[in-house]
């Protein structure tokens, strides 16, 4: 792990977390709690195995994660976040709204997994009427599936598909997250592919964080 060498707390923090992938292992860490190896692997497509390796013995010594062997059946060892790691969640969170902005455009060779649809929600946007009564959004991006739940004034999300949902957001994950994040209204998603089925005014009630579509309309290809 190399240094800055400069007695900043900014640098210290990305002494630990600033090498590349570093953020994403814990970012993987949050989503899903403990991982075996392959778990991670396999989330975190384009990693190679002895880089991940070294990653997370990084991550070990720095004590933001643990290493635990798991009894059979799993019979291997398990990464988990510890407390100290835990506490990069709101950094993650804010790293994640400052970066909608450059959501705009979906290269082709860009992976998507079904983790990523599923946070998205849970962390950039806000039940507007927490009064109301439950409601069930399906998204459904590239074959990936998550289930958004609005009830007591909060907004949760799991993977999978519901029984019944309310309304159902079926896209391209560029239409779907940018929907969801506030870089796109609901014509210019539609534009991309967007396909929305029930009932429309739970986008009113879903309220991204960022509510300012035009914001990175010129970022945007049309």
């Amino acid at each position: 792990m190399r240094s800055y060498g400069q007695y900043c707390s900014i640098a210290r923090a990305l002494d630990v977390v600033g090498d590349r992938w570093t953020l994403l292992i814990v970012r993987e860490l949050l989503l899903r709690g403990p991982c075996r190896f392959t778990d991670l692997k396999n989330g975190l497509p384009g990693v190679a195995a002895n880089l991940l390796s070294t990653r997370l013995k990084e991550l070990e010594a720095a004590g933001l994660i643990t290493r635990e062997d798991a009894p059979p059946p799993v019979a291997t060892a398990l990464y988990a976040l510890s407390e100290s790691g835990l506490e990069l969640e709101p950094v993650l969170k804010a790293l994640g709204l400052w970066g909608l902005r450059f959501m705009t455009v979906e290269r082709p060779d860009d992976a998507f997994q079904a983790q990523w649809l599923a946070y998205a929600p849970a962390w950039f946007t806000t039940d507007a009427d927490p009064d109301a009564p439950p409601a069930v959004i399906q998204l459904v991006a590239h074959d990936e599936s998550a289930v958004i739940e609005l009830r007591g004034g909060q907004v949760h999300t799991r993977l999978g598909r519901a029984a019944d949902a309310d309304l159902v957001l079926d896209g391209p994950p560029r239409a779907v997250l940018g929907l969801l994040g506030g870089m796109l209204d609901v014509e210019r998603a539609g534009r991309l592919g967007l396909v929305i089925r029930g009932r429309r005014d739970l986008l009113k009630r879903l309220r991204p964080f960022v509510q300012d579509p035009a914001r990175t309309q010129d970022q945007a290809v049309q």
